[in-house]
C-alpha cells in the first residue's frame, strides 16, 4: 500500500511536469521517501496507464497492421503503407512532417510522424500522435541504469494526446540531463525539452492524407493561428531575443 509520504513525493513530481518549470522541485528530506528516480518511474507508469477508449481502438489496429511489418525500417514508405491501411480501417489519418528553424537553445530539425483526427462522443474534434519509432527518440549512448528503466518502460509504438505526450517529454527530458550529468557529459541541445517538443507540436507542419500523393504545405488560416485539425497546439518555439 503506497505510504502519505510516497503520495506527497509522486505528486510533486506531477505538478513539476504541469508546471513546466526550469527550476527542480524540492523533495523532503526523510529517510523513508521515495527517492526523485522512483517517484519519477511511478509518474511515467501512470502517465501511461491512463488510456482512453479511442487510444486502445487505434493502437489494436496499428499493432494488428504492424505484426506483419515487424522487420521493416521505419522509414517514409511504411508510414505510407500504415496511413493505407489505417484509412482502409476508418480512421481519418495523415502524415504530418514537421520542421523548425533554429531558435534559442534549440537547433533546427525536422521530423516524421502519423496523426490521427476522431470525433468524441460530444462532437469534439479529438487529436491523436502516432509514432511507431517512440522509445528510440529517447535513448541515450551511456545512460545510468535507471534511465535506463525509464526508456525501456516507454512503448516502441505511441498512441497518445499532446497533453500525454507534453507530460512524458517533460519528464524524460528531465531525467536525461540528470543521467548525462552524473556521466560527466554535456546535455546537447537535441535532448532538450524544446527540441524534443519541436518534433511532434511544430506549427510549421506537411501534410499529407493520401498515400499516393506527395506532402502539401499546411499555410492556411488554421495554420497562420497556431491550429491544425480545429484544435490549439499546446508548444510554440521559444523565440529568438535579438542580440543588443
Amino acid at each position: 500500500m503506497v505510504s502519505l509520504e510516497e503520495e506527497r513525493l509522486v505528486q510533486m513530481v506531477h505538478d513539476f511536469i504541469e508546471s513546466e518549470s526550469s527550476t527542480p522541485p524540492i523533495f523532503p528530506a526523510s529517510s523513508n521517501c521515495l527517492s526523485i528516480n522512483q517517484a519519477r518511474c511511478f509518474t511515467l507508469q501512470e502517465i501511461l496507464g491512463r488510456v482512453t477508449e479511442a487510444e486502445t481502438r487505434v493502437l489494436e489496429t496499428l499493432l494488428k497492421n504492424m505484426r506483419s511489418k515487424n522487420d521493416a525500417e521505419k522509414t517514409t514508405s511504411l508510414k505510407m503503407w500504415l496511413l493505407k491501411r489505417l484509412k482502409m480501417d476508418g480512421f481519418n489519418a495523415s502524415i504530418c512532417r514537421t520542421s523548425w528553424a533554429t531558435s534559442l537553445g534549440c537547433p533546427a530539425g525536422a521530423y516524421e510522424y502519423i496523426d490521427i483526427t476522431l470525433k468524441g462522443e460530444n462532437g469534439d474534434t479529438m487529436r491523436l500522435i502516432v509514432d511507431i519509432d517512440f522509445r528510440s527518440q529517447f535513448e541515450l549512448a551511456r545512460p545510468t541504469p535507471f534511465y535506463k528503466e525509464l526508456t525501456d518502460t516507454l512503448p516502441s509504438f505511441f498512441v497518445g494526446s499532446e497533453d500525454k505526450l507534453n507530460k512524458i517529454i517533460s519528464l524524460l527530458c528531465s531525467a536525461a540531463k540528470q543521467s548525462l550529468r552524473e556521466r560527466g557529459l554535456h546535455v546537447p541541445p537535441w535532448r532538450t525539452s524544446s527540441y524534443m517538443q519541436s518534433k511532434w507540436l511544430s506549427r510549421c507542419c506537411k501534410v499529407t492524407n493520401d498515400s499516393n500523393i506527395g506532402y502539401s504545405s499546411r499555410e492556411n488560416g488554421e495554420a497562420k493561428n497556431g491550429s491544425r485539425h480545429g484544435y490549439s497546439s499546446l508548444w510554440t518555439p521559444p523565440m529568438v531575443k535579438p542580440k543588443i
